[in-house]
């Protein structure tokens, strides 16, 4: 699973002009899923991402998680993470997971984070959607449960 993690000042996501998420301080994160991704994976990126120490502390130093600091996240799905330019100039998604598939883990990585007690606002899976979010810092990490950067 590949994540884009942005620390976030406020955030909302759309359908059809109808908000259906939104939160204040906290974490946007795009999360795609890949065709071998597990249930350890989608476990994997929810440890992680609450535990991330990157919200600032008394000194101003990025030394807080987002359970720390009482914010919420914004999980947003995005098979396009999975999005493959190498060759031509379409990206080919042959990496992404399927349609079922991902929405199971997707759903998996929501109820992991909810279940350390941290609010999770959703978009809605399978729908074009209108992400508006302020960048704070700006700081914006990308985790995948397979490899590092």
């Amino acid at each position: 699973m590949r994540a884009v993690v942005q620390r976030s000042g406020n955030a909302e996501v759309r359908v059809e002009e109808e908000v259906v998420g939104a939160i204040q301080e906290g974490l946007v994160v795009l999360l795609g899923v890949g065709e071998d991704d597990e249930m350890k994976d989608a476990e994997y990126l929810a440890d992680k991402i609450s535990g991330l120490r990157i919200f600032p502390d008394s000194g101003d130093k990025m030394n807080l998680s987002i359970a720390e600091t009482g914010g919420a996240i914004l999980a947003i799905s995005q098979f396009t993470l999975f999005g493959d330019c190498r060759k031509g100039r379409r990206p080919s998604f042959d990496a992404a997971a399927n349609p079922a598939k991902a929405k199971l883990l997707y759903e998996a990585f929501i109820d992991k984070v909810r279940s350390k007690g941290i609010t999770v606002e959703c978009g809605k899976f399978q729908a074009e959607m209108s992400v508006r979010l302020e960048n704070r810092g700006p700081v914006t990490l990308i985790i995948d449960s397979k490899r590092t950067f």
